[in-house]
Order: C-alpha cells, then structure tokens, then sequence
C-alpha cells in the first residue's frame, strides 16, 4: 500500500546485495572430523555449503580468499536464489574475480567489479566488459561439455531445462540483444522507484537520506558510510563513484527483473528496475576490515569512507585469489598453510552449484541432500523459508546462520528485536539450537543442530511456505506491502494473473516457471519488454496506474 508518505519499502522485492558483511564460511562451519584429519593422505574432508539468498557471492568470494588459513577440503558452494537474474550475477560476478591476471590488473578487476556490483550506472568500458562476458555466458549455458571445460568451478546441472533457456536469455538481453537506451532507462527506472518510495518526502529526499544514514545506519554500527556518498546513492544510484562523475551514464543492466503490473485494469509484464533505494551496497564490504587503520577516527570522524573500505576489501580479496599457485611467502603453522609446492599459494578445489528456483522444501527428499550439509546460510529474505524440510538438510552437529535485519532503515527498533524473536522461533522448530555467545550478534543469528534434532521435523511448530499471520518479515519477503506493523496482501494475492502468466512470487520462493507472456508463450523472464509490443514501467511499483514507454 502507497501512502502520502511513500511505500516505505525500500529494499524492494528483487534483492541485488547483501544487508550483512561478507563472511568466512569456513570459520562458521563446524571443525573437520579428527579422524579424517589423520587420513587426508588419501581423502580431503569435504564442506558442503547451502546458502539461500546470499545474492551477491561476498561470502564465497571471502571464503576462497582465505582458504589459505584453513586445514585443506573440497569446498561445495549450493546457492539457492529465487530469481535467475541473482544466478546470472552469481556467474558473471565469479568469471570476473577469476580472470587471469595477465588478462585484467588486480586495480581494473576490483574497480569493475565495484561498478557492476553496486552502481545503477557504469562507464562504457566496464559495459563493454559485461556485454563481453555476458554473450560468453549465452554461448556456454546451452552447452554443458563446453561450460564444464571453460568454467570447471561451476555446475548447472541441477537446474531445469526451462531454467537454463531462461537464463540463457537474461544474459542475451545483458549482452545488448535488445538495443538502445530506452530499453532500460535506468535513471528515470531510479528515480521512479525513489518517488514511489518517498511519496510526499520526496521534495525533501536529501533531509531523509541524511537521517536515515545519521539515525539509523550510523546508529546500528555503519558510522563509516559518509552522507556526501550515501546522498549521492540515494539520487543517483551510484554508490562507487571512482572516476569524474560525468563518466557513468550507462544504464547496468544487470539489475534489471520483470515484474507483473497493472495497467488499465489489466496485468502486463514489464521489466524495470524493483530493487534497494535505502539502505546500499556499502555494508557488504565497507563497514569491517581485517586492517584496524582503516577504521580508525579522527575527531570523532572515520578517516576512510565506506567506499575506500570497500575497494580495499574487494582488492585484497582478488590479490588472494589472483595468487592462488602463485610463489608466495607462508606463513603460519603447517596446519594453517597448506600450499602446493614450498612457496606456491593454495588453490582450493571448489565447486558452485546451483539449485532449482523454489526447491527450498523440496530438497530432503532427494536423498543425496538429506543430512548432506554441514552449514546452512539463509538471508534475511529468505527466513520465511526456514523450515523443518530445509533443516533436515542440516548433518547432525551442522550448524545455521540467519542474516538478521538490522541495517534495513524501514524497520523500528522494536520491529528488529521481533523479527531476530521470530528467527529464533522458526530455527527451533527446525530443529536447530541458538549457540552460547558470549556477545550475541546483533547482525547474524547463529544456531547448531543437536544429533537428536531430527525426530522435531513431524511436529513442526510453523507452515514452512508462508508466514503466519502477524509474523514479522522484512520487506525483501513481502515486497511492495506495507511496514510488517500493518500488512496487507498485495495486488497479486488478491488478483491472481491470468493464466499462462507468472511471476517470481513475492512472499515464498518464485516457482520455476519463466515469465510467460500472452502474446507469446514461450518468452522468458528476459524477454518481457521488447521494444515492438511491450511496455517498459517507469513507474516501477505503481499499484494503480503504470508509466509506459512506447
């Protein structure tokens, strides 16, 4: 529901990145099993991985980056998403970070991957590097023999034939299959998506923007984010500006989705821009470093900006990649550095996999993820999904992570403290029990599953595919709605689309099924806004009318 004051959704319904700082998973998991820690001789101990709505890949991309700290095993990376545009920036964003060095410098990657990652607009270089990459990956998703020998780190076999031909298209539209600046206007998709936001704040926009960054962000422990950069997101959606700011005005198209509208009483596809307007892409990298200095104080005022922080994290985690079987000095004890060769830097095996959209509760029933991993990450979107099915991919002993809420701007103090009640709840009933911590975390909820947790998934305290009424969520899971305060169903729960047309479903995990268009059946998700004979919203998240370009 839109009020004078604005939707009061400002993280959207799409998520592009993460709420929380980039972790390393390896220090999440339980310790390797002593007794395969005597035979790695002949066998390295596995990790295996389930991460739903990670998003953004910082958790992997630090993972790897300091495996070299870690006792040697096989890391498998499942990431479960519930639109295949997060897959497709999954894919894009791990051929940048594992390109030779001789072929992109160590400053051109991280730089490039900054404005990607984070900027509604990109310099004509860098989108010349993602329409490059992007008609690769086109080439390589139909063709599992040549994907396997270009991109041995990644597995798409576990995604429907449908989703692979969906995906395929997304990175067609990404490589500028349709094109033209009008296909996706990404300044006035922006600006749109903010005045719906704001609604009769709008005209006071930067007076917003400085209290939510100074009363809530800076308050909830992000002080380093600077108001002259956090403006500048807010107006403009580019967050990493690290050239004259003249030279970033190619839309990204990598943060385009399609959604469903109404327009003139009927439902159209349309493809616009439905993501975060509140809070950034600074917390994923910008407000923790492994380097004290950089978060030092000066008068009371961080010397270093969220920006700067960032591009140090993000460099240091490609140098650590870029040097994998490289010659390098080790330090630490043999158990802490386990290189190829005296001198050479450690490559891990790894693997990513991607599941099927909306498989969250249908995974224990394949017996090869039954009790299969050892760690379980759910984003704060995704918590709804927390269930007693998707605990009983846990292994005994194995332990889960829940993203809390806390840099969400739209959420009060006391919503936050309902919603870690609620996690706390749903992870229970799932099986799982809150870990002793000295200092609880105010950003992660952490849990581990007791060897007799298994007999609790018969008597499930709570239905696993959507929230009880009244249960506190964030606004990633029910997108376009009101503050949790005062819910309403949305249009698309009280209208249904017609048939032969279907979304990513806001409130649980979208199904499968691509976005099918009347007119043409079997157009994909990427395909809803041809310029001959479909519309592009402008006014992203108008529930009773739609701006259309023709």
């Amino acid at each position: 529901m839109t009020t004078p004051a604005g939707s009061g959704t400002g993280f959207g319904s799409v998520s592009w990145w993460g709420l929380s700082p980039a972790l390393d998973l390896q220090a999440e998991s339980p310790p390797v099993d002593p007794d395969l820690r005597e035979d790695t001789e002949h066998t390295t101990p596995e990790l295996d991985v389930l991460l739903v709505g990670s998003v953004d890949g910082r958790h992997l991309l630090r993972t790897l980056a300091r495996a070299a700290l870690w006792p040697r095993r096989r890391l498998h990376f499942y990431v479960l998403e519930n639109n295949l545009e997060a897959v497709a920036r999954h894919m894009l964003i791990f051929s940048l970070a594992l390109e030779e060095p001789e072929k992109m410098g160590l400053q051109e990657r991280s730089e490039t991957f900054l404005e990607v990652w984070g900027n509604a607009l990109l310099r004509p270089q860098v989108a010349a590097f993602v329409r490059a990459q992007a008609d690769r990956l086109a080439r390589l998703v139909p063709e599992p023999h040549r994907l396997a020998e270009q991109l041995p780190w990644l597995s798409l076999s576990a995604l429907k034939f449908r989703e692979r031909d969906a995906l395929e298209a997304v990175f067609r539209f990404w490589a500028g299959g349709e094109k033209g600046p009008e296909v996706f206007p990404m300044s006035r998709l922006w600006d749109s998506r903010l005045r719906h936001y704001l609604g009769s704040r709008y005209d006071a926009r930067r007076g917003v923007s400085d209290w939510d960054l100074h009363m809530k962000l800076h308050d909830r422990g992000a002080r380093v984010i600077h108001t002259r950069e956090f403006r500048r997101w807010r107006d403009t959606g580019v967050a990493f500006e690290l050239r004259d700011s003249s030279a970033y005005h190619v839309p990204n198209r990598t943060l385009a989705s399609g959604r469903l509208l109404s327009h003139h009483g009927e439902r159209v596809a349309a493809r616009g821009y439905w993501g975060d307007v509140a809070t950034g892409p600074f917390v994923a990298f910008g407000i923790e470093a492994d380097d004290e200095s950089l978060l030092r104080t000066s008068n009371g005022q961080p010397v270093k900006t969220a920006s700067e922080i960032t591009q140090h994290n993000v460099t240091e985690l490609f140098r650590e990649v870029a040097a994998w079987g490289r010659p390098t000095a080790n330090h630490g004890t043999p158990e802490q550095v386990h290189g190829e060769g005296p001198g050479t830097a450690p490559s891990p095996e790894f693997t990513v996999h991607f599941l099927p959209l909306g498989s969250a509760q249908t995974l224990h029933h394949k017996s090869c993820y039954e009790g299969r991993f050892q760690l379980l990450y759910v984003a704060c979107g995704m918590v709804h999904l927390l269930s007693p099915d998707l605990g009983a991919c846990v292994a005994p002993g194995g332990h889960l992570i829940v993203e809390l809420a806390r840099y969400l701007v739209d959420l009060r103090q006391e919503q936050l403290q309902g919603f870690s009640a609620r996690v706390g709840e749903l992870a229970r009933a799932a099986g799982f029990t809150p870990q002793n911590q000295d200092r609880p975390s105010e950003t992660f909820a952490r849990f581990y599953k007791s060897g007799d947790s298994a007999c609790l998934r018969s008597h499930a305290a709570v239905q696993s595919t959507t929230p009880p009424p009244g249960a506190l969520v964030p606004p990633s899971v029910q997108p376009a709605t009101p503050p949790p305060d005062a819910l309403v169903p949305p249009l698309e729960a009280r209208n249904p689309p017609p048939e032969g047309l279907t979304q990513p479903s806001e409130g649980k995990t979208p199904p499968s099924e691509r976005l099918k268009l009347p007119s043409e059946s079997r157009a994909s998700l990427s395909e809803v806004q041809a310029p001959s004979g479909f519309l592009c919203a402008v006014a992203c998240e108008s529930l009773g009318h739609t701006w259309i370009l023709k």
